[in-house]
């Protein structure tokens, strides 16, 4: 199906590219970007075909999970997985603030070299959804970029900060 919504975050950052896969893909660094404003718990990274990322955000005493399920991963240049909200037992679950949040999305994204910096596409699409997963998702696109875009800028400062 092609005429699914999708979410496209495109970033430039001043960074080779292996150190920006880096900072996706080591558990000492992702959580020092990934859930803005919030206490990020890598519970499981296995960076590989079939492997989990298990991440817990602590948010004062409230938590909220998220299993991602890596179908590819292209050292450097591209991750592809599977993003769901799930309980405290990694089992996937309906997102608690948005009933019709879609189940799973299907997340890619890729790292491409220029000129010593690195061009990163994220791209969000709902997978195996329902039509009111895919209208809850389209109708919440246009606020994404706040989290996204909040990540970005901690990951920008993360990435200056190991250069340094």
């Amino acid at each position: 199906m092609t005429d699914l919504p999708t979410y496209v975050l495109e970033r430039m950052f001043d960074a080779p590219r292996a150190l920006v896969w880096k900072t996706w893909t080591d558990p000492e660094l992702l959580p020092r970007w990934y859930g803005p404003r919030v206490e990020t718990i890598i519970h499981r990274l296995e960076l590989k075909p079939g492997g989990l990322w298990l991440v817990e955000m602590k948010m004062g005493e409230r938590s909220s999970y998220q299993r991602v399920e890596y179908t590819e991963v292209t050292p450097t240049e591209r991750l592809v997985w599977l993003h769901s909200n799930t309980d405290a037992d990694w089992n996937i679950a309906p997102n608690p603030m948005m009933a019709d949040w879609p189940r799973v999305l299907l997340t890619t994204v890729t790292f491409e070299e220029a000129d010593g910096r690195t061009k990163l596409r994220l791209t969000w699409v709902p997978h195996e959804a329902s039509a009111a997963e895919i209208a809850c998702f389209a109708a919440a696109m246009d606020g994404m970029d706040k989290g996204w875009g909040a990540g970005m800028a901690l990951l920008e400062e993360l990435l200056a900060e190991l250069q340094a």
